[in-house]
């Protein structure tokens, strides 16, 4: 009898085991789907500002959109966002972004955030999940043009678009960056 009780509650643990994680990866596709329409969309704003970033979008090795980063500080301050990334115009993954500050900042913002990447080497490295955006890299803002002056630096070209708030500091530097791969 209890032979059979045991082999009763490892079936159903392992079902139910199996149940949760259906209900979890449906739910990470779902969350997927929304985060990738969103980042489809911050991208069509991108190019609705400046046509001139479909130069960057058809020569670069690959680029990850992030369209909801979350700002803020008062002397202390941090950010965060998620966003797709994409190789050669397919979606390869999930990053977030990260970032801690400590200086001259006051305020909160959401912004939209593009970074270009120059190379498959560039690339590669940012999919390491070791990639952080040095104080050497500036953020150019969106607006009409603005893309005919910028540069890749360091194999990145970043660009920002406000959407809500304001911020008295702009820097991207101290940004670190996690890689999940699409399964």
């Amino acid at each position: 009898m209890k032979t059979k009780n045991t082999h009763f509650t490892t079936v159903s643990t392992a079902f139910c085991a199996l149940a949760l994680l259906t209900v979890f990866s449906a739910r990470a596709a779902e969350d997927f789907q929304n985060l990738q329409s969103e980042s489809q969309q911050a991208l069509a704003n991108f190019l609705k500002v400046d046509p001139g970033l479909q130069k960057f979008l058809d020569e670069a090795a690959g680029h990850v959109i992030f369209p909801n980063v979350g700002k803020g500080g008062l002397v202390v301050g941090g950010a965060h966002g998620k966003g797709v990334v994409y190789e050669r115009g397919r979606p390869a993954g999930v990053a977030t972004m990260t970032q801690a500050s400590i200086g001259a900042q006051v305020g909160g913002q959401t912004f939209a955030e593009i970074i270009f990447f120059e190379t498959p080497d560039a690339l590669s490295e940012f999919k390491t999940g070791k990639f952080e955006m040095s104080a050497e890299v500036s953020a150019v803002a969106a607006a009409e043009g603005a893309s005919k002056a910028a540069r890749y630096r360091h194999g990145v070209a970043v660009f920002t678009l406000p959407k809500k708030g304001l911020m008295v500091q702009a820097s991207i530097g101290g940004q670190k960056f996690k890689f999940e791969p699409l399964q």
